[in-house]
């Protein structure tokens, strides 16, 4: 029997302890790779980091501004009026644009000197400031099907469906949902993105 008072005895807990330690470590260190393991997978998959380029999508989005937008949404859902999404220019498909959708398939758009009318209703844009708008019109004309009709919310610095035509909708591949730079910008797009069409 080992003796209580000599110094061995008092290591005896501390070198028990020791597996018990390395095993808790183990599995802390299994359960941190594969928790980043699936947050890679789903980055990777599910969402693809993009830089904005341009001002047209002022204030909600700056030039150089850095966003996650998801690639895979539109598979379960679908695209809606107010929705800020990613598309293959019509004009020439190797060009990304970044614009928000203000008229879906089947719906007829009128702009009256910088008002949007959809269906014969003025449309409530919140995100547009007033000195953003451009006060031009745009004649009457009803989006095909599996089209939409795309503005960026800097009406006098956007290039748009008032120039190159409602955008099919194979061409749209992602919608906007989390901007993580600049740190000031952090946060959801999609609240701060919905709209619905109102009368005034």
């Amino acid at each position: 029997m080992l003796d209580p008072s000599h110094p061995c005895a008092a290591n005896q807990p501390e070198k028990a302890a020791l597996p018990q330690l390395r095993s808790e470590l183990r599995s802390w260190t299994r359960d941190l790779a594969v928790a980043l393991g699936l947050a890679l997978v789903i980055i990777i998959f599910l969402y693809q980091p993009v830089k904005v380029e341009g001002t047209s999508m002022a204030p909600l989005l700056s030039d150089q501004e850095r966003i996650f937008i998801n690639k895979f949404v539109y598979r379960f859902e679908p695209i809606e009026r107010g929705d800020v999404v990613v598309f293959w220019y019509p004009l020439d498909r190797s060009k990304s644009f970044i614009k928000r959708v203000i008229a879906l398939p089947g719906d007829t758009i009128e702009i009256r000197s910088g008002h949007l009318y959809v269906d014969d209703k003025e449309l409530l844009e919140p995100y547009v400031p007033s000195f953003y708008l451009d006060g031009t019109s745009y004649p009457e004309r009803k989006i095909p099907a599996d089209s939409y009709f795309v503005m960026g919310d800097h009406r006098d610095s956007s290039n748009d469906s008032r120039i190159f035509g409602p955008v099919p909708r194979q061409y749209i591949y992602g919608k906007a949902v989390f901007a993580y730079w600049p740190v000031d910008h952090f946060g959801s797009l999609v609240l701060s993105s919905t709209v619905n069409a109102a009368s005034k």
